[in-house]
């Protein structure tokens, strides 16, 4: 029998036909991340705070957060929390190319210490269904659809 080693983070990268920072604009609205994410239906958002609602099948959850890194044209990322516990870092890196942006979506794991973590991995099977070893590679399908997603949104805006 395998065992899989527990992943931690994840990234994903695709190259969007629009510059930095027009790709920039469109993730700096939290509020458009249920257009692209396959979990995300809707967000309210309040200044440098959101609420994102999440859906999978069956089970449905909220996550509380707040924008950590806001560098238009380079990068934004926030910080999820839920019921007060950190959850994850989801982010974006934008590197200029010769045909637009390379855009980069990453995803790092905040549930690494302490009684905390029990409790929050305990939290993310219970909302999402998702095992905490088989959370890396639905992230990774995840991401993969959103940047498709975006660079579609993106793109027709031309």
């Amino acid at each position: 029998m395998t065992v899989r080693a527990r992943e931690w983070d994840v990234t994903e990268s695709l190259e969007v036909r629009r510059p930095p920072a027009a790709v920039y604009t469109a993730l700096a609205d939290s509020r458009r991340m249920a257009e692209w994410s396959p979990e995300v239906w809707r967000v309210w958002s309040r200044g440098d705070r959101f609420v994102g609602f999440n859906r999978r099948a069956l089970w449905v959850w909220f996550t509380v957060c707040r924008v950590v890194v806001a560098d238009p044209g380079r990068e934004y990322a926030f910080d999820v929390t839920s019921f007060g516990l950190p959850v994850a870092r989801w982010g974006y890196r934008l590197t200029p190319t010769p045909r637009g942006t390379q855009v980069t979506e990453y995803w790092v794991d905040h549930r690494r210490h302490g009684w905390r973590r029990h409790l929050a991995e305990l939290l993310g099977l219970l909302f999402t269904g998702t095992p905490a070893v088989r959370r890396a590679a639905r992230n990774r399908a995840g991401m993969r659809q959103t940047l498709r997603r975006l660079a579609a949104t993106c793109e027709a805006a031309d």
